[in-house]
């Protein structure tokens, strides 16, 4: 199913900071919520997708990625677990306009491997059958 933001990360229980652009929110539960560009979608083993990308790459937009900055921060430091939002591009060819399109995997639960302040990698991983996301932090 294809939503808009807001709703995307209404499904994890966050509200982004800008209904428009946001990049990243911290859920009721406590985990960060993750917009993902479609594009920074890897396999590094099977049964691990990994999300690789770089703050900087969101520079035209300094302050959703400062705040992005802060989340990764928090979620690194204190071992929060990540839920995944899939941001798609999709070029009208008709009108020449680009529309965003997202949807939610809650099937996934990631962990920061990696974030130096620029570089970001999270591996996500399927969620235990049965498991809640607070268990999943251990």
């Amino acid at each position: 199913m294809h939503l808009n933001l807001v709703d995307a990360f209404a499904k994890f229980g966050a509200k982004p900071a800008n209904r428009l652009r946001g990049l990243s929110a911290i859920a009721a539960d406590g985990s960060l919520v993750l917009s993902c560009s479609h594009a920074c979608f890897g396999h590094p083993a099977q049964g691990v997708l990994r999300y690789e990308d770089k703050l900087s790459r969101a520079a035209d937009e300094s302050r959703n990625a400062a705040l992005l900055g802060q989340h990764l921060t928090k979620a690194r430091d204190d071992a929060l677990p990540v839920r995944m939002i899939v941001m798609t591009a999709i070029m009208d060819a008709r009108t020449s306009k680009l529309t965003r399109s997202f949807h939610v995997r809650p099937d996934l639960i990631g962990k920061i491997v990696k974030f130096d302040g620029d570089h970001l990698i999270v591996d996500f991983t399927r969620l235990a059958e049965g498991a809640d996301v607070a268990a999943q932090r251990k």
